[in-house]
Formats: C-alpha cells, sequence, structure tokens
C-alpha cells in the first residue's frame, strides 16, 4: 500500500498536511485539532530538517540507540520529540524525560517502570497507553476488556500522566477496512472516560500511518504517525509504528 512519494520531502509535508486538514474538516473538528508525527527512523538528519522547514513539528522515533544521536544534533531546534516504538522496560530509565510523550506503553508492569524513572527524575512523564483490538499474538498491548479495571490503577501512579489511547490495526489491502478498528477505538476511549478518573485524560487517540491516515482522522485521530508518505520507503519492519 505504501509506496515511495514522488514529490520532494517538503511537497509531501504539504500534502500530507494538506490530507489531514481535509480529514479534519469531513470529520467535524476544527484545523490544528490534528498534529502531524513525522515517523523518522532510519531518515538522516538533512532529511528530518528539510521537513522541519517544511512544517514538520514533532518526530517520532521507534528505537532509542537511533534516536539519541538525533536529539543531539537537533538541540536548539523547535521540535518535540515522541517515542513511538516498543519500549522494554529496561531502557524506560533512558526514555523518561527525553520524550515529550511516549506511545506505547503497553503493559501495566512498563507503567510502573516509567512511574519510578520519572519520580528519580523529578518530573511526570505524559504517556499513552497501547490497544491490542484485534488479540493478534504477534502484537503487545493493553486487551479493550483489560483496560476498565486497570485504568484506576494507571491513575493512581502519581508521575505518570495518562493522555490517551493508540492502537494499529491489522494489515489491510484498503485503508477503509481499517475504519472499524479506529472506530472501535474511539469508541473505548469514550466507554473509559465515563470513568472520571481525574489524573487520566483520554483526549488522545494516536492512530494511522502512512496508508490509512486520513480514514484515522475521519473516526477522530487527534495524532497520525507518518513516514513513507514523507520520506519514502525505507528498511523498516511491519512492527514499526509508523
Amino acid at each position: 500500500m505504501d509506496r515511495r512519494p514522488e514529490g520532494s520531502i517538503s511537497e509531501n509535508v504539504r500534502l500530507v498536511l494538506e490530507r489531514i486538514r481535509h480529514a479534519t474538516r469531513q470529520s467535524g473538528r476544527p484545523d490544528g485539532s490534528v498534529r502531524l508525527i513525522a515517523a523518522t527512523k532510519s531518515v538522516g538528519l538533512d532529511q528530518i530538517r528539510e521537513g522541519i522547514t517544511a512544517g514538520l513539528a514533532i518526530l517520532g522515533e521507534n528505537r532509542l540507540q537511533e534516536a539519541l544521536p538525533k536529539i543531539e544534533g537537533l538541540r536548539g531546534v523547535p521540535v518535540q520529540w515522541h517515542f513511538i516504538g516498543h519500549l522494554q522496560r529496561r531502557k524506560a530509565r533512558s526514555v523518561v524525560g527525553v520524550f515529550d510523550l511516549i506511545h506505547s506503553v503497553d503493559s501495566f508492569e512498563l507503567a510502573q517502570e516509567i512511574d519510578k524513572r520519572a519520580q528519580e527524575a523529578g518530573l511526570r512523564q505524559a504517556v499513552l497507553l497501547e490497544v491490542n483490538l484485534e488479540g493478534e499474538s504477534t502484537k503487545s498491548g493493553f486487551r479493550p476488556d483489560e483496560l476498565e479495571g486497570l485504568l484506576p490503577r494507571l491513575g493512581a501512579l502519581s508521575h505518570v500522566e495518562v493522555k490517551g489511547l493508540m492502537a494499529i490495526p491489522p494489515p489491510v489491502s484498503d485503508p477503509e477496512q481499517a475504519r472499524p478498528s479506529f472506530r472501535r477505538l474511539r469508541e473505548l476511549a469514550q466507554r473509559l472516560s465515563r470513568q472520571r478518573i481525574g489524573t487520566v485524560s483520554l483526549e488522545e487517540l494516536s492512530m494511522g500511518m502512512s496508508s490509512d491516515y486520513a480514514v484515522a482522522v475521519e473516526e477522530g485521530a487527534t495524532m497520525v504517525r507518518v513516514g513513507t508518505a514523507i520520506f519514502g520507503a525505507r528498511h523498516v519492519s511491519s512492527n514499526d509504528y509508523q
């Protein structure tokens, strides 16, 4: 489904942002209510700088060892960094406080570890909860039916700030086939919000990638993770969140 874009990075950024604006209006929301996360795995600094000049404001990285040199190389540049890859508990210390938002908290144990490291650093770490919507054995994440019971415990973590949910639908040949999954995540967030846990906000929905981000926006995404549609095809695995 994802093909190498024909235009320059600047042109691709413009086209993606325009599609996001159109889909946002289609969903009845105001311009600016959906943010583009540029998935920059395997993308060099010069390409990233071109994207920033064209309007990218949030960069998403899958791997800590690749992200840290980029963060250092772009120190002083006004961008946010989001961690969008699978996070191992043993690496939580290195991620906490470095990234503005962690998209992929997939277990209560990981949330506890992030809380511990954030307390040591004297900060509150913003996170999203990853949901395994279809119960796929190859993917991590919370089951939808377990989150209702876990949400109060997650909300009790004093140095973790739950901002919303993230999910990746199963691969499909047509973006429309992903629509039911996006709708399920939105409806799950709405249902969980009825618990009214003071420290938990479920306003953010991180869903949609290069092949289906417009459909995701129509179904309520507040963040989309787009790499290939901006930077072209790279050597990435099917488990990379872009």
